[in-house]
């Protein structure tokens, strides 16, 4: 994520799944990749396969409400990367709502520190799935809970010196239906037929319809490396960030699929998109049938060729037996 601070002066955080194992020690910097390595061949980053020091990663698998035929499969991995510390978070979790099956997958990017990602990781599904509509009216029951989310946190966060944002993709499985939702510049991506499919559109403040808006309330953009909210903030839309209200908004972008002919999806981090596409973020993974191993690849794909952000990605994989 591009703040005001260079990468170096990033707050440290560690990232962890909710229902798996406590999070690993900070991260050491890993090797060196070789230099400018063919994206097409094997990767040529040296990422200890088992250190959890450098790259930390696992997965799941469930059956799919309404199908007693169809499954998927889930996978995460998170890289400090040549970040100094870690403000990544991600949320992988199933649960039981109203006697229904949901499952929610979420990436969470920080800014100016790691305390609103941690934030959004412990609350912003369990405000989701509590709210008295999320059965019945999913869609509004994501944009208040993804609101009230927002106005809790920066009520916790009046006696903070220093400002702090995150960025929010997710998507949520209910029954059928896969409801994707994003704030920032974070990303989901789905593979159908072989195709790769944006099921979100990056919240920069350069896209003609936010800067209207942020015009609008008052704000404005400028160009300061790349073009800035207040020239301080590269995304237009994010949880947090209190100095930058109410110009940069928690609303999300809601977008409801059919999984019927999605292959995958593709949760990542802007470490990931930074420098690869979504074309090529998805013919990585169309050939890796286990999820897991399919995030991990993405990872060190993206680090060999060139990202110097913390890198995070979820992989989920539907499938009918």
């Amino acid at each position: 994520m591009n703040v005001e601070d260079p990468p170096s002066s990033s707050t440290s955080a560690a990232t962890n799944p909710t229902h798996t194992v406590d999070p690993p020690p900070p991260a050491a910097e890993p090797p060196q990749p070789r230099s400018s390595p063919p994206r097409k061949q094997q990767s040529q980053v040296v990422i200890p396969p088992m250190d959890p020091n450098t790259l930390y990663s696992g997965g799941g698998i469930s059956f799919l409400t309404g199908n007693k035929n169809g499954r998927f499969s889930y996978g995460y991995s998170s890289f400090k990367g040549k970040r100094s510390s870690m403000e990544d978070f991600y949320e992988t979790r199933i649960s039981e709502v109203d006697g229904q099956m949901v499952a929610f997958f979420g990436v969470f990017d920080g800014h100016g520190g790691s305390r609103t990602a941690e934030y959004l990781k412990n609350n912003l599904f369990k405000n989701l799935s509590s709210h008295p509509d999320f059965i019945k009216d999913t869609k509004s029951a994501i944009v208040e809970s993804f609101r009230q989310t927002d106005a809790d946190y920066l009520n916790e966060e009046k006696g903070q010196q220093k400002d702090a944002g995150s960025t929010a993709s997710t998507a949520v499985l209910l029954g059928d239906r896969l409801l994707v939702a994003n704030v920032g510049d974070s990303r989901v991506v789905a593979c159908r037929d072989g195709s790769a499919i944006p099921l979100s559109i990056d919240h920069k403040p350069d896209r003609s319809d936010e800067r209207q808006r942020i015009e609008q309330a008052g704000g404005f953009i400028i160009w300061a490396g790349t073009w800035r909210v207040g020239g301080v903030l590269a995304v237009s839309r994010a949880f947090g960030d209190k100095l930058l209200k109410p110009y940069v908004v928690a609303e999300p972008e809601i977008q409801d699929e059919e999984i019927d002919g999605i292959d995958f999806i593709i949760i990542a981090s802007d470490g990931l998109w930074n420098v690869l596409s979504n074309k090529e973020a998805v013919a990585i993974v169309q050939d890796i049938t286990d999820a897991e191993s399919a995030s991990r690849k993405l990872i060190e794909e993206a680090y060999a060729t060139g990202s110097s952000d913390n890198i995070t990605c979820v992989v989920v994989r539907f499938e009918n037996t």
